[in-house]
């Protein structure tokens, strides 16, 4: 079934209001295109992860969320940094903080520390929250990075 939309106008004005469904094609809300780029690292249990969000555009954002989720549980304590929280067994949040329009926002660094020390780990990163702007192009900002417990930097 096609949905349409409606335009509703008042007699005189000039201003017209646009109810009912979009069709095709019709953005209701702003559009963004967020990514996030930096490193990984493992050594002994502990995973380093830095990285710098970025927005495309065409629109600002005034905030965003991302998730970073380890393949592996965390330690019940974590010393994580003011804009993340804990968010389940094996998974952090963190506020990106405003992104404008074709811009970078401020480095991102979080240390976690694994249940046990693991040979190796699958960091996946994505975006949970986008700040009400639509993301059509989630090859950028959907992350996934194999860290080896080597202390080498692993770049995504």
């Amino acid at each position: 079934m096609r949905m349409g939309m409606r335009v509703l106008c008042a007699m005189g004005a000039s201003v017209c209001v646009a109810v009912g469904a979009a069709s095709p094609g019709f953005a209701l809300a702003p559009e963004a295109d967020l990514a996030y780029h930096g490193y990984v690292s493992m050594a002994a249990g502990s995973v380093d992860v830095r990285f710098t969000p970025q927005n495309h555009g065409p629109t600002a954002v005034p905030d965003a969320t991302v998730r970073l989720r380890w393949s592996a549980p965390l330690a019940d304590v974590q010393r994580l940094p003011g804009q993340c929280a804990r968010a389940g067994e094996r998974a952090v949040v963190c506020r990106t903080g405003a992104l404008a329009a074709d811009g970078l926002g401020e480095e991102i660094g979080v240390t976690v520390r694994l249940v046990g020390v693991p040979s190796e780990v699958t960091l996946e990163i994505d975006t949970v929250w986008s700040g009400g702007a639509v993301d059509r192009n989630h090859a950028n900002d959907r992350q996934r990075v194999l860290a080896l417990d080597t202390g080498d930097s692993y770049v995504f």
